[in-house]
């Protein structure tokens, strides 16, 4: 349909920034609205998407992103306030006073139909219900040559060593942070990261992810966090600094989720492949999350050792966690080296896991996702019922190392940066020839991850497992497993 003057006018006027808000900031069902315009034509206005909570995309019409723009300027504009039903009622009114600017003819009955429609089906689909109204879910693939940024940036706000000393307080077998091209860089200032979070958001990146190294290593994490409250805000950590007083300053700074690796239920292959003696803590971080009310997943890298995940999904639902994710290996930093590569699962043995893993969480009222592109068909994942992994680099995900440099995906720090995020412009670095290289691969979403190296002929290991290093060695130098 041939958009009208009106139309042309206002998206002219309004689509040159993502526009973004959160219902229900104090609820249990938190859901945090960002509106991405498309790039702006001369002749016409193309779709917009929403993305609710940081992963679902939605197309939304020209008309109903006018009317998104408006309620959302008139909600923000109650930031930090509770809103009443009368509030909401002026909020509503004042809504239908300025849609009346594009559309003049149209009566006030319309636009609140239509606006009540909006909320119930982002609410629906925020909230994992069944959804009522024909949302046309568009693949990030399909909405690439429209975009101006990636949906997520990851930073990297800690570096794996410092000052010549190992900066992490677990030293992991398959770390694929350690021993790469940015692992020892001089880690920013607080006020450069708060800088960078400012370039995003005006990138127009609604997602931010706080990783590492291991992120909680930085004592200025809360304030961090608390800076970026305009995005959907995730924080990957191990979990060991997770006490109760913790948790309550991560709630406390508005996060909106928590990512914990956890590697076996068992405790001695847990501490075999983090390296240090730490199952006791990160157990009590996840306890300690989820007593704090904060939304939490609990991530395994499957290998060899710990392939009895039904065992690990049985103890994580003993505790209360709802959402997991598990991956294959990424076969980069120290999972290159032969320590690592010698517990790869095979693609077949992948499957096996899955298929039990996927049976136990439906039957469980857990969710679960898997992560690696390529090692298994998509076919196979939609036989389950679970989404297949598609590689992101330069199109879903970024990320911003810890002296600033942007690189395509934040296991990918090996390769040259793409930029310099404090120094150049987004533009330059988003529409670069190498960036604009790797986000067509991804956007075709073909083939493996391009970090994948399946296992040779190395030996499995069986038997015996390594052994650990003694404890109170886990912040010196030497071994620089994570």
């Amino acid at each position: 349909m041939k958009n009208t003057k009106r139309e042309i006018r206002y998206a002219k006027e309004h689509f040159t920034e993502v526009h973004h808000t959160t219902l229900n900031p104090e609820g249990p069902g938190v859901v945090r609205i960002h509106l991405i315009p498309p790039v702006l034509r001369e002749d016409g206005v193309d779709t917009s998407v929403a993305i609710i909570n940081g992963q679902d995309i939605i197309p939304v019409n020209v008309a109903w992103s006018i009317l998104l723009i408006e309620f959302m300027e008139e909600v923000n504009a109650y930031d930090g306030k509770e809103v009443t039903e009368s509030d909401y009622a002026v909020i509503v009114k004042n809504v239908c006073k300025r849609m009346k600017k594009v559309y003049p003819m149209v009566p006030n009955s319309f636009f609140m139909k239509d606006l009540n429609r909006i909320l119930e089906t982002f609410k629906q689909v925020a909230y994992r219900q069944p959804v009522e109204e024909a949302v046309g879910y568009m693949s990030i693939g399909d909405y690439a040559p429209f975009m101006k940024a990636p949906h997520r940036m990851d930073l990297l706000v800690s570096a794996m060593e410092k000052n010549s000393s190992w900066n992490c307080n677990q030293r992991c077998v398959h770390c694929y942070a350690a021993g790469q091209l940015h692992a020892s860089e001089e880690e920013l200032s607080t006020e450069e990261w708060k800088n960078i979070i400012d370039k995003c958001r005006k990138a127009g990146i609604p997602q931010l992810t706080f990783t590492g190294g291991e992120p909680t290593m930085r004592e200025d994490l809360f304030e961090l966090i608390a800076s970026a409250k305009w995005f959907v805000t995730r924080l990957n950590t191990n979990g060991i600094r997770l006490d109760e007083e913790y948790c309550r300053k991560l709630k406390e700074a508005s996060l909106d989720s928590l990512q914990i690796t956890f590697y076996s239920s068992d405790a001695e292959i847990h501490n075999t492949l983090v390296g240090v003696k730490m199952f006791e803590k990160t157990a009590a971080g996840i306890k300690n999350a989820l007593a704090a009310g904060l939304s939490v997943s609990v991530n395994t890298p499957l290998c060899t050792l710990n392939k009895d995940y039904h065992k690990t999904l049985e103890y994580l639902h003993s505790l209360g966690v709802l959402y997991v994710t598990c991956s294959g290996l990424i076969t980069t930093g120290n999972a290159t080296k032969e320590s690592s590569e010698r517990l790869q699962l095979s693609g077949a043995e992948i499957k096996e896991i899955l298929k039990d893993a996927v049976k136990y969480c439906a039957d469980n009222g857990m969710e679960i996702s898997f992560t690696s592109p390529g090692w298994v068909e998509n076919s196979f994942c939609e036989e389950l019922g679970i989404n297949p992994p598609t590689c992101g680099a330069c199109l879903s995900n970024m990320a911003i190392t810890p002296s600033g440099k942007v690189v395509g995906c934040q296991s990918w720090l090996s390769d040259e940066p793409l930029g310099d995020m404090l120094s150049d412009a987004w533009e330059s670095i988003w529409n670069s020839e190498k960036c604009r290289e790797r986000r067509d691969f991804s956007a075709k979403m073909e083939g493996t991850c391009p970090l994948r190296k399946m296992r040779g002929e190395l030996p499995k290991i069986q038997g015996e497992l390594p052994e650990i290093p003694a404890a109170g060695d886990e912040g010196k130098e030497g071994d620089d497993n994570e």
